[in-house]
């Protein structure tokens, strides 16, 4: 009976952690529960698979490591900002949730993540992680499905050119093989052609793809030199903040230091008049497709220049600042 009770509850804990996990895994590379893993997405090609004919489109593979346990605040912000909580509640109902992954993963069992894989303990008593295979979260394929064509069959033309060997004249065979000829061209003509394609989308998405990785390997760097001067995360907002000094850069380029989302408008609004007070060059930059309206400390055109003064937001003021690369319109 007690245990009948234990999967219950469990059950309707996972059914909003896996929702949250999944927002943004469409968003970001890296989704850490504090002191239980995270899950990592890591972008993959297009590939063809010749066995099965099947054309499959670029997609973000999900992987876990449970090595990576330091609380970096996006979850726990995401949630707080969702359910309109404090941080250090939704801190709490976070770190309640991964006791009870810890309680049913020693009795044997599964934590089955809606559309994300299923985590469970392998011979060797160790973590291992299924991912699955429903959802793509790359948001750059979506609408794509993977497309199957058959290959050519030619068996029925070959067996129809045996049959009008056997009965007509030396002439009409030369004139059916020259035509039947002339289709095989027309036929291999097409595959080429389709195949030429095949491999232009092909390498165009591997440069992309190159490049995506670069940034990705930038940030992670940068992430894990700050994560090692973060012992707790803190979220602040109706205490009084801290005067500060800081040289303002000028307001463009595609990476913001952003120092809130929020769901009501007239939070985000107070939130902006309290960063100009202090006399940062803040502005709102809208609202993401979550519907949270984001305040952001400042713009920068480069990737070095923004994680520069970032690294002294979080060391003076805020901790829970994160950068954001995205093209404004």
């Amino acid at each position: 009976m007690f245990f009948f009770q234990t999967t219950k509850i469990f059950n309707f804990v996972m059914m909003h952690l896996d929702t949250y996990i999944n927002d943004l895994l469409y968003r970001y590379e890296c989704v850490i529960i504090p002191e239980f893993g995270a899950f990592l997405a890591q972008t993959v090609s297009a590939n063809l698979n010749i066995k099965n004919q099947t054309f499959y489109p670029p997609k973000k593979v999900i992987s876990f490591n449970e090595q990576l346990q330091n609380n970096d605040g996006l979850l726990v912000g995401y949630i707080a900002d969702v359910e309109r909580i404090s941080f250090e509640q939704a801190l709490k109902k976070v770190k309640k949730e991964t006791k009870q992954f810890e309680l049913l993963l020693n009795k044997g069992e599964s934590i089955t993540l809606t559309n994300i894989g299923v985590i469970n303990f392998n011979s060797e008593n160790n973590i291992s992680f299924e991912p699955a295979e429903s959802v793509n979260f790359l948001t750059a394929s979506f609408g794509l499905a993977p497309a199957t064509s058959p290959s050519i069959q030619r068996t029925k033309q070959e067996k129809k050119v045996e049959t009008i060997a056997n009965t007509a004249s030396t002439t009409t065979i030369s004139v059916l093989n020259k035509k039947t000829t002339y289709q095989i061209y027309k036929k291999y003509a097409a595959i080429i052609i389709v195949a030429l394609g095949i491999i232009g989308y092909l390498a165009s998405d591997y440069q992309l793809n190159q490049i995506e990785k670069q940034n990705q390997i930038a940030q992670e760097t940068a992430n894990k030199e700050i994560d090692a001067k973060i012992n707790k995360a803190t979220f602040i907002i109706d205490n009084p903040l801290p005067s500060i000094t800081l040289t303002v850069t000028k307001q463009n380029g595609d990476f913001h230091i952003v120092a809130g989302a929020f769901r009501i408008k007239e939070n985000c609004d107070k939130k902006l008049e309290q960063l100009q007070k202090l006399g940062y060059n803040a502005r709102k930059i809208g609202a993401n497709k979550y519907g949270l309206h984001q305040v952001v400390y400042s713009s920068y055109n480069s990737r070095t220049e923004a994680q520069k003064e970032l690294y002294k937001i979080r060391e003076s003021h805020n901790q829970n600042a994160w950068l954001l690369v995205q093209k404004l319109k």
